[in-house]
């Protein structure tokens, strides 16, 4: 009755690239910040197995070796990014002493010789 009769199932295929959602629960690994400041998604991984159209297994990293590698489709989102040089990790951030993001350009695109 209430649900939207537009909605399409999400499909993902097996070396696709998705975020994964963090959960605030209590005594899981906290990524950089915590509270609201806190990022929602972390990655992106590459899907490594696809159980069936609900479950997925995911490519993580050793830094996340305590995280099991399974999840439901509900936890992840897909990257939509297709240049791999557009998507910022987490340790490209710079923060200086008193919490605030320092700035910068990370290269230049395009100069104008006049």
């Amino acid at each position: 009755m209430y649900a939207d009769p537009r909605r399409r199932p999400v499909t993902f295929f097996v070396g696709e690239r998705v975020y994964l959602m963090m959960l605030m629960w209590k005594g899981v690994i906290w990524f950089g910040k915590r509270g609201k400041l806190a990022p929602r998604y972390i990655g992106p991984f590459s899907i490594g197995q696809l159980l069936n159209d609900q479950t997925v297994v995911l490519d993580l990293p050793a830094e996340l070796f305590g995280i099991h590698d399974t999840f439901n489709v509900c936890y992840i989102h897909k990257c939509k990014v297709d240049d791999e040089s557009q998507i910022l990790s987490l340790q490209d951030l710079k923060v200086d002493m008193s919490k605030k993001l320092l700035e910068g350009p990370i290269r230049i695109v395009h100069r104008k010789v006049i």
